[in-house]
Parts: C-alpha cells; sequence; structure tokens
C-alpha cells in the first residue's frame, strides 16, 4: 500500500473528513495524521477534546500497521495516556510499528499539540 492508497483511505472515512484529518506521512511501518484545531473540536475549557485526541491516536496507530500488513485492518485496542491538555493549533499523531506478525502489529502513537507531547498510545491492530 503506498501514500496515495492511504491517503485515498482516510479520505473515505467520513469521521476523519468531520475533524479535518489528514494523512501527512505514511510508509515502513509509520504514519503521521495532522488536524488543525478549530472551535467545534474543543471542550468546555478551551482545549482540543480528548474524543480528538484519542480518534487521532487510534487512527494513526491503526495506518502505522497497515504499512505493514495493508489496508484490511481493524483496531484491536488501544490504552492513551494524556500527559498534558492540547491546546495548539495543530494536533500531530505520530506512530510506529513495535512489532508485527502475518495478521496481527502493536504500535506506540505520541501525540503532541504544537510540537508539545500531550499523549502517548500503544495499540495493536488485527486484520480483517
Amino acid at each position: 500500500m503506498d501514500f496515495e492508497y492511504a491517503r485515498k483511505g482516510l479520505a473515505q472515512q467520513p469521521f476523519s473528513v468531520l475533524v479535518g484529518a489528514r494523512l501527512v506521512s505514511f510508509g515502513d511501518g509509520e504514519a503521521v495524521i495532522e488536524i488543525d484545531a478549530r472551535d467545534d473540536l474543543r471542550q468546555q475549557n478551551g482545549y482540543l477534546h480528548g474524543g480528538v485526541v484519542s480518534y487521532a491516536a487510534d487512527n494513526t496507530l491503526t495506518f502505522a500497521a497497515g504499512s505493514v500488513l495493508g489496508p484490511a485492518l481493524l483496531t484491536a485496542g488501544f490504552t492513551i495516556d494524556y500527559v498534558r491538555p492540547a491546546d495548539g493549533t495543530t494536533l500531530r499523531a505520530e506512530a510506529k510499528v513495535v512489532q508485527s506478525s502475518k495478521s496481527r502489529a502493536t504500535c506506540r502513537c505520541e501525540i503532541y499539540s504544537d510540537g508539545e507531547l500531550c499523549a502517548v498510545a500503544q495499540g495493536t491492530a488485527v486484520r480483517r
């Protein structure tokens, strides 16, 4: 699966379109997704909603896995730890495969808000 195929796959996900996600980098066990912060993605204290941060981790983990396993994947599970509020203008999730087999890949993801680490996640994707 190449970058253009992966980019088109992201564009076919209605929720990804809704939040304005864009695939910035893809391949060799890695993926990067960015989202511009908008007021309608924030919670009551002005920070990006944790669900948006969580979405970024989930999708980026799965795209990283897809770079080694192919496109027919589902997230099997993931955990996330929020280390500071996401209050910048751009959210950037960077994921990398740490282990993979023929049907499963485990990945780590760091999520940044304007270059400041705001969350870390780990997850597994499996072939459908």
